[in-house]
Order: structure tokens, then sequence, then C-alpha cells
């Protein structure tokens, strides 16, 4: 007597732990129950012949500016956006208004959420001077991804700059503590290097010895506390290269626009709208991202999705604010980095489902397995598309992508069983909900 699902995925070629096959994935009560053929009947069947099932990509680094900044984005749209581009989970960062720093606040982050963001979710305690030592506390409140350190480019009680401070943290809680690393000192030193007018000036300001100087500290200080530590958005390879001696402590991301944006070409071209923290650098810097990336040096991918608006961009740099939008685009820009031979699916695969479940211990994600969450991002591998701003749905309504011609889609998005994004239409609601780590659900 064959078996009934709530969801077959039929004809797809599946993405599992064991590589890729023939296969169809049956789902019942949110999760896998069954990967074969001839499974049997179900509530609603998915036809993916020609189509790839990758385990649900997670963008963990997010700043969906909710609450006090949502005239640049809310948990709702910058969800929305993740979906749209084939994102099924995000972790979203504390540098919101106001910070993201109490239990209070967390928990506000995670009520306006539940059933508002369209994808599954967690978010970052923001830490301070102030907070320090309650951040043992803060980082076991379910749905929270753990710590965050702002070593440069925050200001207020987010900044967290002096190696006592540092200490004080890292000596606070037992998680995987996330790092902005830029010195904070040295940037002071060189604001001169910051040309008025001239964006292509911001990587000498924030020069690569910024970045090195605070990855050096921080696993210094890190390895002194006995505490392991993931150094978001490196962007120069002498990073990758000391990280890749230090992997006993430290994991890394990458991020998509580092990997695809070079200096030379996109500050002429793109202008402030190019400008973000840590910089955009040289195309030498971007190859030499590529060579530590192919040597397995990164964990993860993440976006650094960080919205402002077109007026807000507009303004003249250096007094023009620093980020951009990618959530949307991560998915696609990396299918396309697959599909010019850069990168091999696998490893795709590695720094956005299994990578992120390894890293920061999530329960349930990251992988195409019996027991798992029925969470997948459905790729057309060959879809030759071009991103155009009728696509783009962040509140900033502009990306650095646009007009770029790819190759590669995500044409599905399934998180927990439900169908919330095929071929660009969503579902009639929002199902999102918190992400279930190791660190709190068992300890």
């Amino acid at each position: 007597m064959s078996e009934t699902f709530d969801l077959i995925l039929k004809n797809g070629t599946i993405h599992t732990p064991g590589g890729a096959e023939q296969a169809d994935v049956g789902v019942r009560g949110g999760r896998i129950v069954a990967i074969g053929t001839s499974l049997g009947d179900a509530g609603e069947v998915i036809d993916c012949t020609g189509l790839d099932v990758l385990p649900g990509c997670i963008d963990s680094q997010v700043h969906f500016r909710e609450p006090g900044l949502e005239h640049k984005e809310d948990l709702e749209s910058g969800s929305r956006a993740a979906v749209l581009g084939g994102i099924t989970a995000v972790f979203e960062m504390p540098n919101t208004n106001p910070n993201t720093d109490t239990a209070e606040r967390v928990h506000d982050k995670l009520q306006r959420a539940h059933h508002r963001m369209w994808c599954d979710h967690a978010f970052y305690v923001g830490a301070t001077a102030d907070n320090a030592e309650h951040l043992k506390e803060l980082e076991r409140i379910p749905g929270t991804a753990g710590v965050k350190i702002f070593m440069g480019a925050s200001t207020g009680s987010l900044l967290v700059d002096d190696d006592n401070a540092l200490a004080r943290v890292l000596a606070s809680g037992t998680r995987r503590v996330a790092i902005h690393a830029e010195d904070e000192t040295r940037m002071n030193a060189r604001k001169g290097h910051a040309l008025a007018g001239d964006p292509s000036s911001h990587p000498v300001w924030r020069d690569d010895e910024s970045a090195m100087i605070a990855t050096k500290r921080i696993i210094g200080l890190a390895r002194a506390a006995r505490r392991r530590i993931h150094i978001l958005h490196i962007t120069t390879p002498a990073e990758l290269a000391y990280i890749g001696q230090n992997k006993d402590i430290a994991t890394c991301e990458v991020t998509p626009q580092h990997l695809t944006l070079a200096g030379e070409e996109a500050y002429p071209r793109l202008g402030t709208y190019a400008q973000m923290n840590p910089p955009i650098r040289s195309g030498a810097h971007r190859d030499g991202l590529w060579h530590w990336l192919n040597q397995g040096v990164p964990d993860v991918l993440g976006s650094d999705h960080a919205p402002h608006t077109i007026e807000e961009k507009a303004k003249p740099y250096p007094t023009s604010p620093s980020g951009m939008p990618g959530v949307q685009t991560l998915v696609p820009l990396l299918l396309n980095h697959v599909a010019e031979g850069r990168l091999s699916l696998r490893r795709f695969i590695e720094l956005t489902s299994s990578g992120p479940q390894r890293v920061f211990g999530l329960v349930g994600k990251g992988r195409i397995a019996l027991g798992y969450d029925a969470d997948f991002t459905v790729v057309d591998l060959k879809k030759r598309w071009t991103v155009g701003s009728d696509w783009l749905a962040s509140r900033c309504n502009w990306s650095p992508f646009e007009g770029m011609e790819l190759t590669g889609k995500a044409v599905g998005t399934i998180i927990r069983g439900h169908r919330v994004m095929w071929e660009d239409a969503l579902a009639n609601e929002a199902v999102g909900e918190a992400v279930r780590f190791e660190a709190t659900e068992f300890s």
C-alpha cells in the first residue's frame, strides 16, 4: 500500500549529501520523509523536470532595517526579496534603531517576524560594552543567531573597538561570535584618504591593513578567550591565508559582490552604489578571494544585504552611506559563476546550505535528508536572463547588478513544505518562523 504525502517533488535532479541523483522527494508535516521513485500520492505534486533541487539556501548576513529604518527596508520586504531570489532562511543583523541588544528587543523582532516574514529567520544580538556580561544569557534566546561584534564601521554603543571590551564580550558565552573586522583606530587615522566626490578612494581609506589588523587582533583575542569566531565579509586574500592557518577557532564568510565586482570597473560605473564596508577592492583582490575559496577556506556565502534609498546613495562621497542590497541576487550571481566554471555546484551547496548548518549549529536545515525540514531552492541552471528593476523587491528599488545577464536562476523556494515562490510568483501568505539552533534547543 503506497504512502500519502503532503507534497512530492517529482522528476528533478536532487542534491543530497551523497551527490546528485534523479529522484523524487516526499514531504509530510513540513519535513522530508522519503527520497526515491514511485513514492505514492500527495496533496500537491510539483514537476521538477529539467530542474535541480538544492537544499534550501541560507543567507547568514542581512540587514532588514526594522525597527526604525523602515524607509530603507523592513522585515516583510526584505524577506520577500529573499524568497524571490531562492533564499529559505536569513540571519538578520542588530544595527537597527533601537539596536537589538536586549532580550526585549530580540523578542520584539521575533514577534514582528512571525508569519510576516516570507522566509525562516534568526536575529543576532549586538554586543556592547554595557551588555557584555549579559551576552551569555542573551545568546541562548531561541531564535537568536548568536552575538555580533562591530570592531569598526558602526556607531554608538554597537562599536566595540578596544581590546579590553572585546575580551569581556568574548568571555561571556560559548556560541560562535560573528565579527565585523575593520580596525577603527587605523581608519580614523586614514580619513584624509577619503577624497570628496571620489568613491574609488573608499578602499584606499579603508585599506587592506585596516582589515588585516582587525582580523589578527580578534583571532588573538579569541584564542586567549578560547572562543570560536566567525569573521564576516572577508575582502583580502591575505586575510583568507591567515584564517586558513587558524581554522580551529575561526570560520569566515565571503560575499557575492566581492567575488563579482572589481573596483577598477565598479567605481567608475556605479559610483557610490559600489560603496560598502569593507570595500569593493581591485580585480586582483577578487581573483585572490576565488583562489582561497577554491582552497576551501571560506565556510559560507552571505549577501551582507544592506539597503539604502536612491536619495541617500546620491549624496556625494564620503557623506553617502555604505551598503548595497544583495539578498535577492545571491543565488543567481553564484549560479552564474557555476555556469562560467569558477565554482562547482557542490561547493555552492556547501557555502549556502551545509556550511551555515555546520558553522552555526542549525537544527533541521542545510541538507536534503530524511528528517530535515523540507526546505528547497529549485533552480534552472540553464536559464539565461537579465536582472531587471521589475524583478527587484527590496524597498530601496536598486541593485548594483541591474542589467547584468546571468545564467541560472531560482524558479522555486519551498520552506518546510510550503511553496512560497514559484516562477517569480509569491504564495498567498507568509509562513516564516524562527530558525532552531542546537545551542538554544539542547543546552
